[in-house]
C-alpha cells in the first residue's frame, strides 16, 4: 500500500537536489551525502534549489516508492531544524501542505493520576 504516517522516520536531505535523479541518483545521495541505507524503510525529503520540487524516497516491501510534488507557485519553507537531521511527521506535513508556522508554544499535558 502507498501510504506513509507517523510511524516512519523521515530525514530531510542537506541543501539542494538535482530532481532529475530518480530512484539509484537518490539512493547514491542518500549512501554518501546523509550516510544512511536507503532499504532501511525510513523516508527521505529532497528539495531543489528553488524550493518549488520536492521528492520524498521511500522503500517499502519489493521496492522503493518514489512521491514527488511540485509547486505552480510558491515555495517550500523547511523546517526551523537543522537540514539533514530527523523531520517530525506534523513538519513533513506542514512543509508538504505550504503551511508556515510563525511561532508555536507547546504546552505541558498533565495527567489526572
Amino acid at each position: 500500500m502507498f501510504s506513509l504516517g507517523s510511524s516512519h522516520r523521515f530525514y530531510l536531505h542537506q541543501g539542494h537536489c538535482d530532481m532529475r535523479k530518480s530512484f539509484d541518483g537518490l539512493c547514491g545521495l542518500v549512501n554518501s551525502g546523509m550516510q544512511r541505507n536507503p532499504t532501511s524503510g525510513e523516508v527521505f525529503v529532497f528539495l531543489n534549489r528553488s524550493r518549488t520540487h520536492i521528492k520524498l524516497l521511500h522503500w517499502e516491501s519489493g521496492g522503493f516508492v518514489l512521491y514527488y510534488k511540485r509547486l505552480e507557485s510558491g515555495t517550500f519553507s523547511a523546517p526551523n531544524n537543522e537540514l539533514g537531521t530527523e523531520l517530525q511527521w506534523s513538519d513533513l506535513v506542514l512543509m508538504v501542505e505550504g503551511i508556515q508556522v510563525m511561532k508555536s508554544v507547546r504546552k505541558k499535558r498533565y495527567s489526572l493520576s
